[in-house]
């Protein structure tokens, strides 16, 4: 079983992205975010642990993450006092994971000599992930500053706010598209915006025209 979830391991990632980012259209909105969503960025860490298997140390830290995770998600749904807290180590832990995972995926695709299948999902699923990092890096300034951006539908529930904006906005930002709904207001929001917006254009102009690149010198040589 692991052996052919290990073969399909970029196709698995992938798929864990798009049901985080578009669950909402198949489940009820509010039972998703409150409840599946929590399970769905589980899974996500568990398709990541499988996308570095060979490499033993990563492993063992998303190992460690998926199991905090649910720790945590443990005491969410018991609105624990302790939520709050677990909020912070949550988050910093996702941030953790989609740096670490997103340098191991964009290192494949840098190092690889054939554009193959695995090169094609790896170059998606690293530059959806540039999102997710975008999303923690705005909700972790959400909650030190709440007002920081303005247009943010926030939902208060217990001890948490749940922003049905951000990752909204950080792909929105991360595409460049700037439609306006929301913007940044604080210098760190808006100096975190740049960032976003910097690192998915470097990601465009490096390392998906390198590997267009290979692949029109891979057509080519196979001529």
């Amino acid at each position: 079983m692991f052996k052919l979830t290990y073969k399909y391991r970029y196709e698995f990632f992938l798929f864990t992205q798009i049901a985080i980012l578009f669950g909402s259209l198949i489940f009820d909105a509010e039972f998703y975010k409150f409840n599946l969503s929590s399970l769905f960025f589980i899974t996500n860490v568990l398709a990541g642990i499988i996308l570095i298997s060979d490499k033993k140390k990563l492993m063992w830290f998303f190992v460690i993450l998926i199991l905090l995770e649910i720790f945590i998600f443990g005491f969410s749904l018991n609105e624990s006092k302790f939520l709050s807290l677990s909020n912070y180590i949550k988050y910093f832990l996702y941030f953790l994971f989609y740096i670490i995972v997103t340098f191991e995926i964009v290192k494949n695709v840098w190092k690889a000599k054939m554009v193959d299948r695995k090169v094609i999902l790896g170059l998606i699923s690293g530059y959806m992930s540039l999102g997710f990092i975008g999303y923690f890096i705005f909700l972790w300034i959400t909650i030190d500053y709440p007002n920081s951006f303005n247009g943010l539908n926030i939902v208060e529930l217990g001890n948490e706010s749940y922003s049905q904006g951000l990752m909204y906005f950080s792909y929105i930002t991360l595409l460049t598209i700037g439609y306006g709904d929301i913007t940044p207001i604080t210098p760190a929001a808006q100096k975190a915006t740049i960032f976003i917006g910097l690192i998915g254009q470097f990601y465009m102009v490096s390392i998906t025209a390198i590997t267009v690149g290979k692949y029109l010198n891979q057509l080519n040589n196979n001529k």
